[in-house]
């Protein structure tokens, strides 16, 4: 004899938008392995790994991509103010969904083909100079600090560079994406890309994404190209999620058959923007500073200041 435990839910527990806690309230000590961004289905907190890890995005328009990407900004936030991550972000809308963090959360923001290609390029010249140095002092895996931090691309709309650039500029996007995701892991190299229309053009690295992230989609078939073949099966029904429900989604990890049903915190804009004030890196002071470790508040010259208060030249 044996024991099944069946678990049966009798009403949607992903159906109302989820919110999170207002920047500031939040602990200062974060997770890079385990960053907060939603809930799960049955209740618990979402947690999405981030360092040693790369991200595939796909949803529909509408489906809540901004509200993952956010999330993920939200729950570093105070690892990125400290300078533990680096985040470096793609948005070739034109700014339109992440303007808000140019200058102030990332520090690299591109916006067009030929940026975008140099920041990579940027990105991939750093990784072998840490892999380098990691080889000549015997370390399989960095630990990110305020000197290396944790390097976080994050490439919205991929399939802009990936498919509708023109030639040259796609080779050079892919080839440029595989390094950094097929070598960046253990450098402390990190890449998350989004996309609406997942297809064998659109994401032709798919399989170097360990944890992949499927939002609403319109088909079947885009199911199967983000989760592979027979996800539907295993239960992962993004085709199925209603537009009512922008956030829901379906998480598949390497290593792993069953997928987690989750749904990101609903950010909105009056939300970002204080994420992005608060959780901004303090500016690098590059100019030559002062030393005032003698200095002594209690002895600022009083004794030298004649009893009428005048310490201009004295009449003849």
């Amino acid at each position: 004899p044996g024991w099944v435990r069946l678990e049966l839910r009798v009403h949607d527990t992903l159906a109302e938008a989820v919110t999170t806690d207002t920047p500031g309230t939040v602990a200062a000590g974060v997770d890079l392995e385990a960053v907060p961004v939603g809930v799960r289905e049955d209740g618990a907190p979402w947690l999405l790994r981030i360092l040693y890890s790369h991200i595939l995005l796909a949803g529909a328009t509408g489906s809540g991509k901004g509200s993952v990407l956010w999330s993920i900004l939200a729950g570093l936030g105070p690892a990125i103010k400290a300078g533990l991550v680096d985040v470096r972000m793609a948005d070739p809308k034109g700014g339109a969904e992440f303007g808000r963090g140019e200058n102030r959360l990332f520090t690299r923001f591109a916006v067009d083909s030929g940026s975008i290609l140099a920041m990579l390029t940027e990105a991939r010249d750093e990784m072998d100079e840490r892999l380098a140095r990691m080889r000549a002092a015997g370390v399989r895996k960095l630990v990110p600090g305020v000197d290396e931090p944790l390097i976080l691309i994050i490439i919205d709309e991929a399939a802009s560079l990936s498919s509708y650039a023109d030639r040259t500029e796609q080779e050079e996007f892919r080839k440029l994406t595989g390094l950094l995701l097929s070598k960046g892991r253990a450098a402390g190299v990190s890449v998350i890309a989004a996309l609406q229309d997942p297809s064998k053009e659109t994401m032709p690295n798919r399989q170097l994404f360990p944890v992949r992230i499927g939002l609403r989609l319109d088909e079947p078939t885009q199911t199967a190209m983000v989760h592979g073949q027979g996800a539907r099966d295993r239960g992962a029904y993004c085709d199925r999620i209603p537009e009512t429900t922008p956030g829901v989604g379906y998480v598949g990890e390497d290593g792993s058959t069953e997928f987690v049903r989750v749904r990101a915190f609903w950010i909105d804009d009056d939300h970002a923007d204080a994420i992005a004030d608060l959780y901004s890196p303090a500016p690098v002071i590059t100019g030559p500073t002062e030393d005032y470790t003698g200095f002594d508040p209690d002895d600022l010259g009083d004794d030298d200041i004649p009893s009428d208060g005048y310490t201009g030249p004295v009449a003849a």
